[in-house]
């Protein structure tokens, strides 16, 4: 399933508006911010498909009986871009485990690139929900690829990807190869460059969150 949270009318909407200003995002530490606020609010929305259970906590007059998530969580990201993201969605699952993937485009002569994931570190993903943070769903290659490798780490019950702005292009791509994974987007833009660049997007999350590279 997908879900856009641009469908609704949410704080979340500004968020994503000062993310996308040309003027305001030049403040990388509001940047920043803004894509933890956007983590914090996938993760919100996010938690209310976990399964819970009911557990008795203790106060000072009594007890209370409150449900708590029961599943094993595992938070993933993609390099660089995707730091700020996850550490938002961490605020929220304090207690997950974490993936962290080196992943980037290797452009070629002819204009196209392909995707290389050089590092991989993940705990164990067996029966797990693995929630993969990636800021801009483009083509969906960087996502494709790392669900792939990390498919030899265990089998998740359930897998979902959270993203700032998505293209239709890339939920396609992400819909094709993992039919039962649940998209959550902050917001869904029609079109890509030639160069694969969503528009209007944002950008490059990364340079902008970083500064740029070389």
């Amino acid at each position: 399933m997908v879900f856009n949270l641009s469908e609704k009318n949410t704080i979340a909407n500004r968020f994503i508006a000062e993310l996308r200003d040309l003027d305001i995002q030049q403040d990388r530490m509001r940047f920043r911010r803004n894509l933890e606020r956007i983590g914090e609010i996938l993760a919100y929305e996010l938690s209310k498909k976990l399964h819970y259970e009911p557990v008795s906590v203790e106060t000072p007059l009594g007890s209370a009986t409150i449900p708590l998530p029961a599943d094993k969580i595992v938070l993933a990201t993609i390099l660089r871009a995707g730091l700020p993201l996850h550490q938002g969605m961490l605020h929220y699952f304090d207690q997950a485990d974490n993936v962290f993937i080196a992943a980037f485009r290797k452009h070629h002569k002819d204009g196209t690139f392909t995707i290389q994931l050089d590092y991989i570190s993940t705990p164990h993903l067996e029966d797990c929900v693995l929630i993969l943070a990636d800021p801009m769903l483009a083509t969906g290659a960087s996502v494709n690829l790392a669900l792939q490798e990390l498919e030899r780490f265990g089998k998740p019950t359930a897998v979902h990807i959270a993203t700032v702005i998505a293209s239709t292009t890339g939920i396609e791509s992400i819909q094709k190869r993992w039919p039962k994974a649940n998209i959550w987007a902050g917001a869904i833009d029609e079109e890509l460059t030639a160069k694969s660049y969503i528009v209007p997007g944002l950008g490059d999350a990364g340079d902008l969150a970083f500064g740029e590279k070389i």
